[in-house]
């Protein structure tokens, strides 16, 4: 690949791709989200604006749609990092270490909780990977597109991010045609194996992998803060709003509740005011929204950089799709990656149950590497 900024994106369920490139210039840096106003292009955007890591704007001088191909005709590179037992990467570095510092964040987040200072705070992590042999990552984002076919699949890559790839599921704002659409997701449970099989795969149908499913109450509590979040934003913004849900949906190896709501949005052209209010939300932040937004930036030990902010094309031939960068990695280059996840904490989480769900949310972009979890 060149050294201009592009992105390569999938819509959930369809069986073609977009390709934009900006050959000429660097992306545009945004101080805000306000500053998409009127604006169109491909949208990068951090979880916390810095001047290290704005909010960036794509002009693409060339737009163009691919077919998504054949899985026997996608060349990723055959050698991965080796896995251990359960499931988890070797090459994932400093494990006990990471585990140590992931310790001390969730007990700084649950004293807050208990305290009553906050209802709701998500906790972030990452993880290195290692691969003994270069991996091509247009590849990587072609495996995605075939193993995830119900998530928005991107890869961005821009001189001041770097490169990213993301296989999400949560959509933070969609519009067209005087019509807008997000989503409440929260709420984590791991699919059993057993439903992972060759029966089963990951492009298996959401009631297949939902059936079954009972939800506990720490989840629904999680799921309804998000909900309640995002309707009382929507009302300050658009008319007509429409609440749906929730229901269990699956994004690869694990399960999620989601509520959808539609709303009119006739003046797209305040879109990045509507943005720079509902990101970031709940589901990748916490309540009250302030409180524990200034304390994942002063505290956290994870820089999260373009980890649960949003990416996607704004106002591209009338439409826009832009969705929470969940379940993403970092490619630093062919053989380094740097993997991120989160999880919701409320006052009753258990720190190995966290962890746990950051690594079922991990293997995600793990799966890509290791053709023997196709």
């Amino acid at each position: 690949m060149s050294m201009a900024s592009f992105a390569y994106y999938r819509l959930p369920y369809a069986d073609r791709y977009t390709v934009m490139v900006q050959t000429e210039g660097e992306p545009e840096r945004l101080a805000s989200c306000t500053g998409l106003n009127g604006r169109n292009g491909f949208v990068l955007a951090p979880f916390s604006v810095s001047s290290g890591c704005p909010v960036l704007l794509i002009h693409p001088d060339r737009v163009e749609e691919r077919a998504v191909p054949e899985e026997e005709h996608i060349r990723t590179g055959h050698c991965t990092a080796s896995r251990q037992a359960g499931g988890s990467a070797s090459g994932v570095s400093g494990m006990d270490s990471d585990k140590a510092v992931y310790s001390k964040d969730f007990e700084s987040c649950r004293s807050m909780l208990v305290s009553g200072e906050f209802s709701k705070i998500v906790l972030a992590r990452s993880a290195g990977v290692e691969t003994v042999d270069e991996m091509d990552a247009e590849g990587l984002f072609l495996r995605a597109c075939r193993m995830y076919p119900r998530m928005f699949v991107v890869l961005v890559s821009t001189p001041q991010s770097g490169m990213w790839l993301a296989a999400t599921p949560e959509i933070l704002l969609e519009s067209s045609c005087g019509t807008g659409r997000t989503v409440a997701l929260a709420g984590t449970m791991k699919l059993d194996e057993s439903q992972l099989g060759f029966d089963n795969p990951p492009s298996a149908s959401v009631d297949d992998a939902a059936s079954g499913i009972f939800w506990s109450t720490k989840n629904i509590k999680e799921q309804r803060y998000v909900a309640t979040y995002i309707s009382d934003v929507l009302k300050r913004f658009a008319g007509a709003c429409r609440e749906e849900g929730p229901r269990t949906v699956r994004a690869g190896n694990i399960v999620h509740l989601r509520s959808d709501f539609t709303f009119e949005l006739a003046d797209t052209s305040r879109i990045g005011s509507l943005l720079d209010i509902l990101h970031p939300t709940p589901a990748v932040c916490g309540l009250p929204k302030t409180e524990t937004y200034r304390h994942i930036v002063d505290h956290e030990h994870t820089d999260r950089r373009y980890y649960s902010g949003f990416m996607g094309p704004l106002c591209h031939d009338g439409a826009t799709h832009l969705y929470v960068s969940l379940r993403c990695m970092q490619i630093v280059d062919g053989r380094h990656y740097r993997l991120y996840a989160g999880g919701g904490l409320l006052k009753d989480s258990v720190e190995e149950q966290e962890w746990c769900e950051t690594e079922a949310k991990m293997e995600t972009m793990l799966r890509l590497f290791d053709g023997s979890c196709l």
